[in-house]
């Protein structure tokens, strides 16, 4: 998947007029890119779509217009852009009340190395996680992980086929599962390794 580049994007002006039509696009698009793992995780799969929004929408909060700061954000997002052979996720860890979110995540250290995906018969990939910066301390984990799954040649190859994918997060205080994810999700995921 080709990475963005700042003729891409639009300008601050051009992204006011067409904001509304690509959020409906993008919100469209992200429901199959959508997995929740048991009733506390959810792991939202990234591509160059998903990334061209989060930048345009940076760009406009922050109002960035010049070439300096553009080419920082895309440095920043670009690498969540998935590369024909692994899948990248932004992974939350999600929890309603504030005070059963800080205790969970006291519980929850190391859970971004527990998150593991599986295509058809294949061993399980367990995630690469937080490679841009360390985003837990000896006290708790953070609510949000971005991982990486780089997947061997054959699982990327059976993901193509129409093999089954499926995903779980194997730790202690939350072990969850799910045999196989839904036909659109997969679909959407062996796009991603074109």
């Amino acid at each position: 998947m080709d990475k963005l580049k700042r003729e891409d994007l639009m300008s601050l002006e051009t992204y006011a007029e067409q904001r509304s039509e690509l959020r409906t696009r993008v919100m469209v698009h992200k429901k199959n890119r959508h997995v929740a793992v048991g009733p506390n995780a959810t792991l939202q799969f990234e591509d160059r779509l998903t990334m061209q929004y989060q930048i345009q929408e940076m760009l406009r909060i922050e109002r960035i217009f010049d070439r300096a700061g553009i080419e920082e954000e895309l440095a920043a997002y670009n690498p969540l852009i998935p590369d024909g052979t692994n899948w990248k996720a932004t992974f939350m860890v999600e929890f309603d009340d504030p005070q059963e979110r800080k205790h969970a995540l006291g519980r929850l250290i190391g859970i971004e190395d527990a998150v593991w995906v599986r295509v058809g018969d294949g061993e399980r990939v367990y995630a690469v996680a937080d490679e841009d910066m360390e985003r837990e301390t000896e006290e708790k984990t953070s609510a949000v992980h971005f991982l990486r799954f780089e997947l061997p040649a054959p699982a990327c190859i059976a993901a193509r086929k129409g093999a089954a994918i499926a995903m779980g997060i194997d730790h202690p205080e939350y072990h969850h599962e799910i045999g196989a994810v839904a036909e659109a999700v997969r679909a959407a995921l062996a796009a991603d390794l074109d």
